[in-house]
């Protein structure tokens, strides 16, 4: 696991020493039905940015006991790693690669919203 960890971070993949963060920005939100969403926005994998979207399930909202709002979400969207300028790959003996094309990424995410202190 760990020398799996150390080359994802080499230069041969992500580059961390040189671009420690990959960031999403939206741009815009469409609701698509009453618990679907898609968010669209901008992608940046070692500084390389790309317009891609998130098909995004709303899971639900409620309040919390201290009356904080809650919202869960779940978001995947697939990208191509090549334009992303990954392109380390290792043939196979057995023919093929090593390292598929495409990055299948799900995100789940809890919002909350805090509720308005109480005056006295």
């Amino acid at each position: 696991m760990a020398d799996r960890d150390a080359h994802l971070r080499s230069a041969d993949f992500f580059d961390v020493e040189r671009f420690p963060e990959i960031t999403f920005t939206s741009k815009t939100v469409t609701r698509d039905s009453s618990d679907r969403l898609t968010v669209a926005g901008e992608l940046t994998i070692k500084g390389v940015t790309r317009e891609v979207e998130l098909d995004v399930e709303v899971l639900g909202q409620a309040k919390d006991p201290w009356g904080n709002e809650r919202a869960a979400f779940s978001a995947t969207t697939s990208v191509d790693r090549r334009e992303f300028g990954l392109t380390w790959n290792q043939a196979l003996e057995t023919g093929g690669v090593m390292v598929g094309d495409r990055i299948e990424s799900t995100i789940d995410v809890e919002a909350v919203r805090q509720a308005a202190p109480q005056v006295a």
